[in-house]
This record gives C-alpha cells, structure tokens and sequence, in this order.
C-alpha cells in the first residue's frame, strides 16, 4: 500500500530547531516569510499560533519591522515631514520638546513596545520632576501626533496615547481693565510706546503683531491699520511669521489714534518696509526687554499692578464683544472660531448683571401690566 502523502500545510510553515522546539513562519502580503517572535513546546502550538496569525492579517496586517523602528527615529523624521507647515516658533517648540522631554525618555523604545501604561509612567515622571502643567500637556500633544502619525502609516495598530490622565492648567483669569485703567497705561508710557501699547488696548492686536507692524501696514487717511505679521522669539531667535492661525487681517482704528501714528511715521527713516517700533539701535523689539523697559514701569505709573501686555488685548475683546457681538471681536482679534473669543477673551463687563435685571423688569411689569388690560 503505498504510503499516505504529508498534507501541505495552508497557511505557513513549522520546522524543527536543534533545541528541539519548533519555529513558526507566516508569509506577509509580500510574500516573504517571516518568524513568530516565539519559539514552541510542540507543533500544536506553533499551529495555534499561525491560525490566529492568520485571522489577524485577515483583517488589518502590519510589518513587524516597521513597528521596531525607535521613538528616536521615528520622532525625527515626523518632524522633518510636518515642519514645512508649520511656523518657525512651532517647529522651535517642538524640537524641544522631542529632545528635551520625548527622546531622552522613550528615544530607546520600539513603537510596538510602547503601551499607554508606558505614556501614564512617563507623564508620572514629568510631574514628579516639577515640569508645570502646561510643559507636561505641550509634550503630550506632540508625542500623540508622532504616534498618530505610526498609526496612519501603519506601523502600530493603535497608539499607546489613549486614557492618560493629564495634569490640570490651573485656571488664570486675564485681568480686564476698563477703558480709562487703559488709558491711564497709555498716558503714562514712554513715547513713542504709548502708540504701541494703544494698539494693543484699542486694536486688539497681538504684541507680535504690533513688534511685526510696518510703515506700509498703515493707512493714515483710511485709519486702517494690516496685520499680516508676527514677531516672535525661538530658542532666542526673532523670527517673522503669518499671525497666529494665519489669520490675516484689517482692521480699523480711529481718527485720533490714526494722526498720532501719522505723525510718528514722519519721524522714522526707512522705507516702507522699515518697522514702527525698534530699539533704540534700530533693532526689533523683544518681548521680555520691551516689557521690563517700557511696559511694566507705563503700569506702575498709572497706579495699576498685574497687568499683562495680554490682558490688554483680552479686555479689547470683551469691551467689543459687549457692545458689538461676539463675531465683531473675534474679527478683531483675528480668531476664525468666535468660540475661542468666549472661551479666552470676552469677559462679563461688571453692572451688566444689573441693568439686564433692571430691563428684566421693565420687561415683566409692561407684560403684567398687559396682562391686567386684558
């Protein structure tokens, strides 16, 4: 009788090792064979393990090899492929945070090894080290982007970044003064930066923008004012960029504040491409010198403490979005969602609470009244 011919297995092979365990191989969608990350007591196992195998590459199958690449590795080419849409102080930003917070911690680790228990650990660290909330979430946010980014090019089936825990951003206030507290600040600052800080309480815009602010960005007779500038400070470099959001825009400001910048502008040599506001070697203003310089001391002269170059700008929004809406001081502000005017800038204006109540019930005796006619 001739003897039975050995069926062929349907999907991978076994064989037998000199240990005398046994090695499983599976072939990927290329076709090349590939070893189980495991060896096996026995052939049952290794079948068992090839059948389940086989199942999961039924449904979404990735390259073993891919998921081996480092957090090092993989977080500096993220890096170099996203960078080109991404502002200077962005890009600065999180360069450092890869290199200073990300690569010295998980630089070493595969993609695959990476489980969100290793991300809650991590984040534990930071937190005990003293690293500030907001440090901690910036470099959450870019390490789920890289793995994000593993994900959509298939080299993990799901990113380790999922149900952690994040410390909470204690909640500021911005301090909202009134148009007169503004204007006592502007009074009392040094010329020509009570221009400046003008544009800051009566425009709205951001301190980049006014430091980015050129002689062709202004329309005296108009009274407009282009904001389509940012200057901002990397790792002690002065970059200009687009706004925020790249949100370009025009805005209008009065007659008064229009001549004084008029004049302002007959006194600067330079062209049209020269910029309003320098020190005095002619060089862009930096955040931290202007403000020392100017700024702090024009506050302490009008009797005010703890008032931000920002709080200006956010008590721009809400004196606006109180009498103009909402969508007026979101154009204002350059914001292309009027959700980030409410949630950041537009404040209660204090004694609104109380005429609302005052016309409330003006409002219920004229419908009282109506209702005894009738």
């Amino acid at each position: 009788m001739a003897a039975k011919r050995k069926s062929r297995r349907a999907f991978g092979r076994i064989r037998k090792l000199p240990s005398g365990r046994f090695q499983a191989r599976y072939p990927g969608p290329d076709g090349v064979l590939r070893a189980a990350d495991q060896t096996f007591a026995t052939t049952t196992d290794a079948d068992r393990w090839l059948a389940r195998k086989r199942i999961e590459m039924e449904g979404r199958w990735l390259d073993p090899a891919e998921g081996r690449t480092t957090v090092r590795d993989w977080s500096a080419r993220w890096l170099t492929a996203v960078s080109p849409q991404l502002k200077h102080k962005t890009q600065a930003s999180y360069r450092s945070l890869i290199n200073s917070l990300i690569v010295p911690a998980l630089g070493d680790r595969e993609l695959s090894s990476l489980r969100p228990i290793t991300i809650v650990e991590w984040v534990g660290a930071m937190k005990t080290r003293g690293l500030s909330a907001s440090r901690i979430r910036q470099a959450y946010r870019v390490l789920s982007q890289i793995m994000r980014a593993a994900v959509d090019n298939e080299m993990i089936v799901q990113t380790p970044c999922r149900g952690v825990k994040l410390p909470r951003m204690p909640q500021t206030e911005p301090h909202i003064l009134t148009p007169l507290e503004a204007s006592r600040i502007v009074r009392s600052a040094a010329k020509p930066h009570d221009l400046l800080i003008s544009l800051l309480a009566y425009a709205g815009l951001r301190v980049g923008e006014a430091f980015a602010l050129r002689q062709a960005d202004i329309d005296v007779s108009g009274g407009l004012v282009l904001v389509d500038e940012n200057l901002a400070e990397a790792n002690g470099t002065l970059v200009f960029d687009t706004p925020k959001s790249h949100q370009k825009r025009v805005l209008r400001i009065g007659p008064s504040l229009a001549a004084r910048i008029g004049r302002h502008l007959e006194t600067l040599p330079g062209g049209e491409d020269a910029l309003l506001f320098v020190t005095p070697g002619g060089k862009p203003l930096r955040y931290n010198q202007w403000r020392k310089a100017y700024f702090d001391p024009a506050v302490a002269a009008a009797g005010l403490t703890d008032v931000t170059p920002h709080d200006l700008r956010a008590s721009h929004g809400t004196w606006v979005a109180d009498r103009y809406g909402v969508m007026t001081a979101a154009h204002r502000l350059g914001h292309s969602n009027a959700s980030v005017t409410t949630r950041h800038y537009a404040r209660p204006v204090a004694g609104r609470d109380d005429q609302v109540a005052e016309a409330a019930d003006a409002w219920f005796r004229e419908e009282d009244g109506s209702s005894e006619a009738n």
